[in-house]
């Protein structure tokens, strides 16, 4: 139950570096997800109630029925176009067994059944495959015979000879099945395909959520944190490459959550923090690692780094204000200074001349006697 090998933190680096031109991560809303988005390919019957269009082609076979399918998805009134539902902003996967969807997914379901793994889509579904004549009493504002626009993406699905549905399983089977999606992951982690390697992580994650984490203790609990912290790091490090630092700290703070010490979360959260501009609290997530690391190159450079970068910064910021408000300014002499300068000047002549009037007297008065 390893995370992807590494000899040092910060040694996955050179792993992924030839990663930076991957493809968009599975998971990644588009737009700005407040609205439906608008799409522009064919529109594909499925149902006389359910309409698809494809955002975003995916790969392999569709699932059959009663397969286990993991999924995200956004869910708006057509109507009056308001988000009643989100589970990329909650981060947490949709599990749905097909054939056993509840009665307001129906519609929903007939699109995902018509879905390969990574396939993101359109869905216009009609109030009677939705939430029906009565409307919602879990969404207030899923009025009754709204039909609904659906976001959808299918992460991935499990086929009947898995096993069951994640409520069925044993904890142990849980576990197990989670690990094989994370060692799935590590995988193609290493061949360098991140879409397909995010995909098994978070279905890994999907198998050992909240719920379930919270009934388990001991062996158990140990166990199941030893697939799912890795899954997360894993996902950061993905994320990362992909300049979505916001995601990659919060995956990190998930793990730190359960283990405040960790050297590896610091690590990744530190570096997402400081690509965001956050150098302080870069430098904090940097100095912990460290206490748990010390031999650790990677956490060094990435302090040294931020130190160079702080120097740059503030020899910048001193050719700025030099610039404009240039060279210091000599004082101007006031009047009164100029007046005391003369009177200074008359009072070393007037000086001046009565020496040398008292050395002609003396002179003459030499010359007499």
């Amino acid at each position: 139950m390893e995370e992807i090998p590494s000899q040092s933190i910060g040694k996955d680096d050179e792993n992924e570096r030839a990663m930076e031109e991957a493809a968009v991560v599975c998971g990644e809303p588009l737009q700005d997800g407040n609205h439906p988005p608008k799409v522009e390919s064919a529109v594909e019957i499925l149902q006389e109630k359910v309409t698809k269009q494809i955002i975003k082609e995916g790969h392999g076979q569709k699932p059959t029925k009663y397969a286990t399918c993991f999924l995200h998805y956004r869910a708006w009134t057509e109507s009056t176009q308001h988000k009643f539902d989100d589970t990329w902003h909650e981060q947490r996967p949709f599990e749905m067994v097909l054939g056993k969807e509840k009665n307001e997914m129906a519609g929903l379901a007939v699109g995902v059944s018509s879905m390969k793994a990574g396939e993101r889509a359109l869905l216009h579904v009609g109030w009677e495959l939705g939430y029906g004549k009565e409307g919602s009493f879990s969404f207030p504002n899923v009025p009754p015979m709204a039909d609904i626009i659906y976001e959808v993406e299918l992460i991935g699905f499990d086929e009947v000879k898995e096993g069951k549905a994640r409520g069925d399983m044993t904890a142990e089977e849980r576990i197990g099945a989670a690990d094989r999606r994370k060692m799935d992951g590590n995988s193609l982690f290493k061949e360098e395909k991140l879409e397909e390697a995010m995909r098994q992580y978070e279905m890994a994650i999907a198998y050992l959520g909240d719920d379930f984490m919270f009934q388990l203790f001991g062996k158990y609990r140990d166990m199941a944190l030893a697939v799912k912290n890795p899954c997360h790091l894993n996902m950061a490090a993905c994320l990362i490459k992909l300049e979505r630092y916001e995601e990659a700290i919060a995956q990190c703070t998930i793990v730190l959550v359960e283990d405040e010490n960790n050297a590896k979360a610091l690590f990744r959260r530190g570096k997402a923090r400081a690509e965001l501009g956050q150098t302080d609290a870069a430098r904090e997530d940097f100095l912990k690692a460290r206490k748990h690391a010390p031999e650790d190159k990677a956490i060094l450079r990435e302090l040294r780094l931020l130190d160079e970068h702080d120097k740059a910064i503030y020899k910048k910021q001193k050719e700025i204000y030099r610039g404009i408000f240039g060279p210091p300014p000599q004082p101007k002499p006031s009047p009164t200074n100029v007046l005391i300068r003369i009177w200074q000047w008359l009072i070393l002549v007037c000086q001046w001349l009565l020496s040398l009037i008292y050395r002609l007297f003396r002179r003459e008065r030499h010359k007499a006697d």
